[in-house]
């Protein structure tokens, strides 16, 4: 009977997961079952490597948990709805996948008896936050194991015991850590270690390749993409890739991202997300003409919120039960279709079709002619409108003799 203990390890490939196979099975005595939570960022060749290298390295089995369908239902139709994008600037991309996968990882450990859950996290970034954290929340009683974190290790140690224990690969330090996902990409080192530069041309994986100006239509169905330039998706997740793939070749939604850790240090990613930019602000902009001057401002409000809980490792807080209900009822007008204007680095929003688009009423319009109301109407309206305003003056002038 076997009498080791199991560990579930969140496995990408790369050297510090690799390192972590071969410790805790060689040194802490564990069988390592590896496990890859998809949320859309590996294509099916990739997830093949990826397995082909746990096993070499001794897991006893790895698993591939295909979660990109719950992470656009449970994650970016509500970024969607919310248009949230942090500081103004960053889509959530890559960081937003990290709860999802720890969810995914944790429940495949308690499926399969797991007495401990670990990742290759180091101690400087957002992502051991996310991982510990939810791990903690869904299975208190399962231990966490984190040695990259703990002992501090260096790249040429990894390779060194790697070496050592009959493992060799190509782990060539990429000038970048870039993380693909569904929702984006990002791009860090080099310049984004330093606050007076920016990411280069070469640095970014998709490369401008057109040129002149593409029109691009995305049409919504109650918040939700439904179709791009006129071909309808019943797969959100497809839809999204249509996007990103007209998008892309433009080289749109390029930028970096400022903001605060969860650690509390300031932290500085290149990223390249042109699907959730044109996404959202098509959506923005369709909101504008369908909804009424206080659903967008509340909504602005909790989607702030929301983005924030997302960012910093609060996506089990029950608070986002609440808010997501709230962004799902203000979506019940948002349909039609939005066309875009594409260029090089830039796009140009052309304009709006729908239904419940609210400047088409027949109460006047905007500059040009009233019809619902009178100048009496308006006269009497703008006498009442400043009372307040008068009456303040008043006084002001009044104590002033």
């Amino acid at each position: 009977m076997n009498s080791k203990k199991k560990v579930v390890l969140a496995f990408s490939g790369g050297l510090d997961t690799s390192f972590c196979v071969k410790y805790l099975s060689e040194e802490k005595g564990y069988d390592v079952y590896t496990a890859i939570a998809n949320t859309g960022g590996f294509s099916k060749p990739e997830l093949e490597k990826i397995e082909q290298r746990a096993l070499e390295l001794g897991a006893v089995k790895h698993a591939t948990l295909d979660i990109e369908q719950e992470y656009y239902e449970k994650s970016i139709r509500y970024m969607i709805f919310g248009n949230v994008l942090r500081n103004g600037t960053y889509p959530i991309s890559v960081s937003s996948e990290r709860i999802f996968q720890a969810i995914a990882i944790i429940e495949y450990a308690k499926q399969i008896g797991a007495d401990a859950v670990a990742h290759g996290s180091t101690g400087a970034g957002n992502d051991q936050v996310r991982f510990d954290l939810t791990f903690q929340i869904l299975a208190p009683g399962i231990e966490i194991i984190t040695p990259t974190r703990d002992m501090t290790l260096t790249r040429e140690y990894e390779i060194e015991y790697l070496r050592k224990h009959g493992f060799t690969a190509d782990f060539k330090k990429m000038a970048y850590s870039i993380n693909k996902g569904l929702w984006g990409t990002s791009i860090g080192g080099k310049e984004t270690l330093h606050s007076e530069q920016t990411l280069p041309e070469e640095a970014y994986p998709s490369q401008i390749t057109a040129q002149g100006e593409e029109h691009l239509t995305i049409s919504f169905e109650q918040g939700e993409i439904s179709a791009v330039n006129g071909k309808p998706y019943a797969d959100k997740v497809e839809a999204i890739r249509a996007v990103e793939a007209i998008g892309s070749r433009y080289g749109i939604g390029r930028d970096m991202h400022i903001g605060d850790t969860i650690i509390g240090i300031k932290g500085r990613v290149g990223f390249e997300a042109a699907a959730p930019m044109l996404i959202i602000a098509a959506h923005k902009m369709l909101e504008k003409h369908t909804l009424t001057k206080w659903q967008l401002y509340w909504k602005d409000q909790v989607a702030t919120w929301y983005g924030m809980f997302l960012h910093e490792a609060q996506y089990l807080e029950p608070v986002m039960r609440d808010i997501e209900a709230m962004l799902d009822s203000s979506q019940r007008n948002v349909t039609g279709t939005v066309e875009l204007i594409l260029r090089p680095r830039n796009y140009t929003l052309v304009g709006v079709d729908s239904t419940y688009d609210l400047m088409k009423t027949d109460f006047g319009e905007y500059g040009e002619v009233n019809k619902a109301w009178t100048a009496d109407d308006v006269k009497g309206f703008t006498k009442i409108l400043g009372n307040q305003i008068k009456i303040y003056y008043n006084v002001q002038k009044r104590n002033k003799k």
